[in-house]
């Protein structure tokens, strides 16, 4: 190999807490070599670019593995609108010959791009090595190159996690082979996951140390990491590595290299979730210093609002409202354009013809059913509610307006329910309150009515009948011309909710409940407009004491996780993690019949199967590694099962 022309790329594409725009704009000339990347600084920050620009578009429904690859969405077959390459995963139909979601190789499968994320770490390393040299790029001072090794150092790690966490034990490149290196040395070997997970917090402790506090002028330093960012992300490594997946798991016992090495640890280690726990919580104090916090809707629209919207705003709008104050980082790459038109219902009866909507992702009912009720407990354990016939037809009163339409009868299921869930979800006969709300307020506001011979109904209704209304801003407006305006938003890679449940999460299983756990997970809680656990429990649930005992609290904890993330991509990673996949993934995937029309209601609220969805344990845990690379490496071993 010879040295290689490099493109920068033009954008910078990741921002943080507080931004008000996302991006560095770096344009390059012309292609740079390496001969001349690294001799002023000018060209230099363009190739920092280029190590930013494989970070993956996770706000796009077609290319995110965590949309269509699992159960908390579903598409009518076959799939329209959106390209649904990724939705074979979720079908079964994975494969080692050219596998969905190769970030190993890099595919563009279907016109989908998946970047090589073991190019992007070469990349990384080819920066670092250079400018860590001072001879190099004479007009760098020494703060700039401090702080830009420590960026790509950050973003060197990361890719090393994308893949630990699809593939397990990867191998650990922390330098470039030479490009005259014998070909033994190139044929690389799998690193068990525990090496794997340290070499990733290690470096990215090395990094920290490089990276400023926050950014001190803003209008030109958009979009670069932060010590926040990089704790936050360690913290979320070292949760991945101290769950069952990766600790004592024994459906890998015999999981081992060519030379015997142990590649996934069947033995449980209880201090991997305290080191995790002490990540996160210097994770949270760094987001603290940064100024980062739970973010809650202050209304500036004029008009009243009740404070039942008040708190469903402050829900949607911590995902939807660009750069606000809980995004502890967020991929200003990943246009949510798409996945926005992919989860909006036709709620304006003046517009019921407009075709730039589809409804293409639809909520399945497992999801809709782990959300709580309106006293904070699931709808299996509340002692005061009763939802054993939750497709019952019911009529909703005035004072149960602001939710569901007055009058409208709809299933038991949407009643009584928590603030997340009229947030999160729209449904036939559920309000939808948006920024041009046709009487100003929440009160008459716009509302979904779904059934065949309503405006809502037709092509745009999906295939479950719920929608994540959680996901479209709500700044959203239809247009005339068949047209729509979508205030695009980056998606949040990662927002403070996230890690206080992770460092929730951690605490419990290194030391069993405390008041620290129940701290942050109320904190949650009570942005989400519920009592605490304790009183939630107490009060309401058959299973008073489950919040006293670890593993209780456990799934207490998980539930809270699933339903606060939920249609943001966790859900995915943490049923793996938590190695449910196989008990919750096969499964049937089911919603109410479509079909259903005006005068028949009841026909429309007949829970329907649409798959019968199938996990092999333990294959389906880990990705393939395409079979050609263990015939070019004899060193790679296949991941079990494949």
């Amino acid at each position: 190999m010879k040295k290689r022309n490099y493109i920068a790329i033009i954008y910078l594409v990741v921002t943080v807490a507080g931004c008000k725009k996302s991006f560095l704009d770096v344009v390059p000339d012309n292609v740079a070599t390496l001969d001349n990347a690294f001799t002023m600084r000018r060209e230099a920050e363009k190739y920092l670019a280029t190590c930013y620009s494989y970070l993956p578009n996770d706000g796009d429904p077609v290319s995110n593995i965590a949309f269509l690859g699992g159960d908390e969405f579903w598409l009518a077959y076959p799939a329209a609108s959106l390209t649904a390459t990724n939705w074979n995963v979720a079908r079964g139909n994975q494969n080692v010959v050219r596998p969905y979601v190769n970030i190993w190789d890099g595919d563009n499968f279907d016109n989908v791009g998946f970047r090589n994320m073991f190019t992007g770490i070469r990349t990384c390393n080819t920066f670092i090595e250079n400018v860590s040299d001072p001879g190099r790029i004479p007009d760098l001072t020494l703060d700039e190159r401090t702080r830009w090794i420590g960026e790509v150092m950050f973003l060197k790690a990361y890719y090393h996690f994308l893949l630990m966490r699809q593939y397990g034990p990867i191998p650990i490149m922390d330098k470039n082979i030479p490009v005259n290196a014998p070909l033994e040395q190139t044929k690389v070997k799998r690193r068990p996951v525990d090496e794997v997970v340290d070499y990733i917090a290690g470096t990215i402790d090395s990094a920290a140390s490089r990276l400023p506090v926050a950014l001190l002028t803003p209008s030109t330093e958009l979009g670069r990491i932060t010590v926040a960012i990089a704790k936050s992300i360690k913290a979320r490594v070292l949760v991945y590595g101290a769950s069952p997946l990766f600790n004592g798991n024994n459906d890998f016992a015999g999981f081992k290299d060519r030379d015997g090495v142990q590649l996934i640890a069947s033995t449980y280690s209880a201090e991997k979730w305290q080191r995790a726990a002490t990540a996160a919580a210097e994770a949270i104090k760094a987001c603290e210093d940064a100024g980062i916090y739970l973010y809650k809707f202050i209304n500036t629209t004029g008009f009243p609002l009740t404070p039942g919207t008040i708190t469903q705003m402050s829900i949607r709008n911590a995902v939807c409202e660009e750069w606000n104050q809980e995004w502890i980082w967020a991929n200003s790459n990943s246009s949510t354009w798409q996945l926005q038109y992919s989860s909006m219902a036709h709620i304006d009866p003046a517009a019921s013809g407009n075709s730039s909507i589809y409804g293409t992702l639809g909520p399945t009912m497992q999801v809709v059913r782990q959300f709580y009720t309106k006293n904070g407990v699931p709808i299996t354990e509340d002692k005061t509610l009763d939802f054993n016939d939750p497709h019952q037809l019911r009529t909703a009163t005035h004072a149960e307006r602001f939710n569901i339409v007055e009058g409208y009868r709809t299933a038991r299921l949407n009643y009584d329910r928590e603030p997340r869930y009229y947030a999160d979800l729209g449904f036939d006969g559920g309000t939808w309150y948006m920024q041009n709300s046709p009487s100003h307020t929440d009160e008459n506001t716009w509302s979904a009515q779904l059934k065949l011979g309503q405006y809502g109904s037709g092509v745009a209704v999906t295939i479950t009948t719920y929608y994540p209304k959680k996901l479209v801003n709500w700044k959203f407006a239809y247009q005339s011309n068949n047209s729509s305006k979508i205030e695009d938003y980056p998606f949040p890679t990662m927002r403070l909710a996230d890690l206080y449940l992770l460092y929730a999460e951690a605490l419990n299983e290194a030391g069993g409940p405390s008041q620290e756990v129940y701290k942050y997970l109320n904190l949650v809680r009570e942005r989400a407009g519920l009592p605490t656990v304790q009183d939630s429990w107490t009060n309401f649930s058959n299973n008073p004491g489950a919040y006293q005992n670890k593993d209780g609290l456990r799934n207490i904890i998980r539930n809270e996780r699933s339903i606060e993330m939920a249609f943001e991509g966790s859900r995915f990673w943490d049923l793996r993690r938590w190695k449910l996949a196989g008990q919750l993934l096969n499964t049937n995937i089911m919603g109410y019949d479509r079909s259903g029309t005006v005068d028949r209601p009841e026909l429309f609220y007949i829970p329907t199967t649409y798959f019968t969805m199938r996990f092999v344990v333990p294959r389906d845990y880990l990705w393939p590694i395409k079979e050609s690379n263990l015939t070019v490496n004899e060193n790679l071993v296949q991941n079990p099962g494949w």
